[in-house]
């Protein structure tokens, strides 16, 4: 029980640097160069996760094309619940192309990945699971601010905006609790089958949501070029001073 409360700790760092995200939104200028560079940052450091640490733990299995199977049902997972998505919409006689609530669904998402990598990473070992929570921190938090300054942009009350941007908490918590006690004492396999998993809904997310909202309504800029590569390389630059540790 001692483990998982600290699987617990570890995730709640990342649910607070969401949650800061959002609070730097209510009290920062908005404008759509901002929000986009924001968004090419936490793109750049999911995949970095992906293909920096959870791809070499899937690349360890055996049988290997077990895992990368489960990769690609985690982006089928992902493109299912986008359709899904698009058919409330349709439903309900929404227009807009995109939307907060679209990126809120996306970060949600994220979040509970977040929170399955951490949970799944610490039954391998502790520090994979501290790496891993660190790893999301400085995405997690860029996240936060784009799906509240979507909101605030679109009118919605200050409250509900708060509301909103605490009740990410609770998707990655409910991750870590999943992927914890879901392959806590089952073979290797089976932790880097769920890790592979997450990794194709992250990846997706990263680029069919994350990266597309960015590019809504702005040209694009070297600057979001320099932000996405940045991103990647300052997890990278994460990692590797963890390990050296």
């Amino acid at each position: 029980m001692n483990d998982f409360l600290l699987v617990l700790a570890l995730a709640a760092m990342p649910a607070a640097a969401n949650f800061l995200g959002g609070l730097l939104a209510e009290v920062l200028p908005l404008s759509q160069r901002l929000l986009s560079l924001a968004l090419h940052l936490a793109a750049g450091i999911i995949l970095a996760v992906v293909g920096i640490e959870l791809m070499e733990q899937v690349l360890q299995a055996t049988p290997v094309w077990l895992p990368l199977l489960a990769l690609v049902a985690g982006g089928g997972f992902t493109v299912l619940l986008d359709w899904g998505v698009q058919l409330v919409r349709v439903r309900t006689g929404t227009t807009e192309s995109t939307g907060p609530w679209l990126i809120f669904i996306g970060v949600a998402v994220d979040l509970f990945s977040d929170g399955i990598l951490i949970g799944t990473g610490s039954t391998i070992g502790l520090g994979l699971g501290l790496l891993l929570a660190l790893g999301q921190v400085p995405a997690d938090l860029p996240e936060g601010f784009a799906t509240i300054a979507a909101f605030r942009d679109k009118g919605v009350p200050r409250r509900r905006r708060l509301l909103l941007a605490a009740s990410f908490a609770l998707p990655i918590f409910l991750g870590a609790t999943i992927g914890y006690w879901a392959v806590r004492g089952q073979p290797d396999i089976y932790k880097q089958v769920l890790l592979a998993f997450t990794a194709g809904i992250l990846l997706t997310v990263a680029v069919e949501e994350i990266l597309t909202e960015a590019h809504e309504g702005d040209g694009g800029s070297s600057w979001d070029t320099l932000a996405l590569v940045g991103g990647f390389a300052l997890f990278a630059l994460l990692s590797a001073s963890l390990e050296a540790a």
